[in-house]
């Protein structure tokens, strides 16, 4: 099958290091973490840090007066999407909003207000609970936000695939152009679920770090002494058009979405099988999709937890199906784990090294484990001119989804 140029015409980002593709970049090019001690609502839990989204009360004057009804990660994805939609040089004024579709998400949706709701409930009865109870907590508000926000009525959606929620959504907004569902898809992911019973949860299955003392260090993508991730939120929303779309409106594309690749593993619901077939299968179909080989890869964005076992596995498959030694980096050594926002977030930073031609460094890492056969970027940026790249992203229950994202060069 002959598939359409996919084209990324805009990015939109809030993390931790800070709000806007500007900041973003800046704070993960210097490859420091994010991380900070004593989140309030996590206090007297054993993992009491996170990364956060900074200024909350900014964040609802820049929402407006609809604030009140919206769960944090809705905000998060409504605000991503307005920079992105003016990056890409749109005016949601003018288009038409049947054409434009919306594919946001969202893993665990807004855990923190199910938990502030169920405590009404239980010491104070069910005339406590708020009647905003359900819009703010349910994870496909955060497309439903979107599209109300920006007058978009073409098909919403909001993928469920755990960490590799943010990565999927990509992959359907590219389907749907493909198939002529649509002319521009609102793509990405969110995620607010730094909450009290998510991270015990986390923390009980032994996901988290437990660098209490060093907070700063705790998140070390393929260094031999991680032991876990750090709690985080984030939203990250990329605009796609068919390329020929974009530069008939005169927009220049950042980067094309070339190739993507979905599989599950059918093995378990949290590990990964020894060897990753699954995500093994993920790649090489996202190549296919793209008309490329394993070896035009020039860099790849880790999905890289710093869990001893998901970055073994990972980097395992890294040096099996890419013995030609791309570059590597994983950005949730600055971010921490963004879950369901993870894959859009570190889809646009993998666009935005393509542009810069700079590969961010891991932080916290020197270098990887003496049997991981990988060539990590460390300590500082790496200057490097990348034409293809892969970005990986795997999910709770299985989920394995690899994007090829390619340099723009227009023909």
């Amino acid at each position: 099958m002959k598939y359409p140029a996919i084209a990324v015409t805009g990015l939109g980002l809030l993390t931790p290091a800070g709000e806007g593709v500007a900041a973003t970049w800046h704070g993960v090019s210097q490859g420091r973490s994010t991380a900070a001690t004593h989140d309030p609502l996590l206090a007297g839990l054993s993992a009491d840090f996170s990364c956060r989204v900074p200024g909350h009360e900014a964040l609802d004057r820049q929402i407006g007066r609809r604030a009140w009804r919206m769960g944090r990660h809705a905000k998060l994805a409504v605000l991503a999407a307005r920079e992105a939609v003016q990056d890409a040089g749109l005016d949601p004024r003018v288009w038409d909003g049947s054409r434009v579709a919306v594919v946001v998400g969202c893993g665990m949706g807004g855990t923190e207000k199910w938990e502030e709701q169920s405590i009404l409930l239980d010491q104070n009865g069910p005339n406590a609970v708020s009647p905003a109870s359900i819009p703010v907590i349910v994870p496909n508000l955060a497309a439903g936000e979107v599209s109300m926000d920006l007058g978009a009525r073409g098909p919403s959606l909001a993928p469920a695939t755990a960490c590799a929620s943010g990565a999927t959504a990509l992959a359907t907004a590219r389907d749907l152009l493909t198939l002529g569902a649509c002319d521009i898809a609102i793509a990405g992911g969110t995620e607010a679920a730094v909450s009290r019973m998510t991270t015990a949860g986390f923390a009980a299955m032994g996901a988290l770090s437990r660098r209490t003392k060093a907070v700063t260090a705790a998140s070390r993508p393929f260094a031999a002494d991680r032991d876990g991730f750090v709690m985080a939120e984030g939203a990250g929303i990329l605009i796609l058009e068919r390329a020929t779309d974009a530069v008939a409106r005169g927009a220049r594309p950042r980067a094309l979405l070339a190739g993507c690749g979905s599989t599950s593993d059918a093995y378990h619901p949290t590990a990964p099988p020894q060897g990753a077939p699954g995500a093994e299968r993920a790649l090489r179909a996202a190549l296919d999709q793209a008309a490329l080989d394993s070896y035009d890869i020039d860099h790849v964005n880790a999905h890289g937890t710093s869990t001893v076992l998901n970055d073994a596995t990972e980097a395992g498959l890294i040096a099996r199906v890419l013995p030609h030694r791309p570059s590597v980096t994983a950005p949730k050594g600055v971010l921490g784990h963004t879950l369901g926002a993870a894959g859009a977030i570190e889809a646009a930073l993998t666009v935005l090294t393509i542009q810069h031609h700079l590969v961010p460094p891991i932080a916290n890492l020197q270098a990887p484990e003496a049997e991981f056969d990988i060539d990590c970027v460390t300590k500082q940026p790496r200057r490097q001119e990348v034409r293809v790249a892969a970005s990986h992203s795997f999910g709770f229950g299985g989920h394995n989804v690899v994007l090829v994202l390619t340099a723009w060069a227009q023909t």
